[in-house]
């Protein structure tokens, strides 16, 4: 079900809980959201939507993908770049990313996935996992 976009700067800035199997259905209201706002929005976590659990969704190239619980264990490569988000008013925010990211998440048949992320890709969800863990840009 598309879900209405949270703006709650308080309610975004608290990390969000770890997610569990009773959580994944919130997946499919996030990746739902996402898509309808596809023309302006890459990724999403679940506070953007409402819920405080430590999901996110987001476009992987030419499809979208879901992690559960990720976590970067790995980065390389630091650079300064300029991002948006649906959540917050006004224009883009200076922020820190990596190039290079390794993630490990749940998928959400809940089995453990590592892979290392690169490029656009790594720049989304390194904003998404900041909005699992409660940072604005």
């Amino acid at each position: 079900m598309i879900k209405e976009l949270m703006h709650d700067p308080v309610f975004l800035s608290v990390k969000s809980a770890v997610a569990t199997a009773e959580d994944v259905y919130v997946a499919d209201d996030l990746l739902e959201t996402l898509v309808a706002h596809k023309d302006s929005c890459v990724g999403m976590a679940a506070n953007m939507i409402g819920v405080s659990k430590c999901i996110i969704a987001f476009l992987d190239g030419d499809k979208y993908s879901v992690m559960i619980n990720p976590e970067i264990i790995k980065c390389s490569e630091p650079y300064s770049t300029e991002e948006g988000c649906l959540s917050l008013l006004g224009g883009p925010r200076k922020c820190k990313r990596y190039k290079s990211i390794k993630v490990k998440w749940l998928t959400t048949e809940m089995k453990p996935k590592i892979k290392t992320f690169t490029g656009y890709t790594a720049q989304i969800i390194q904003h998404e996992i900041d909005h699992c863990n409660g940072v604005l840009i």
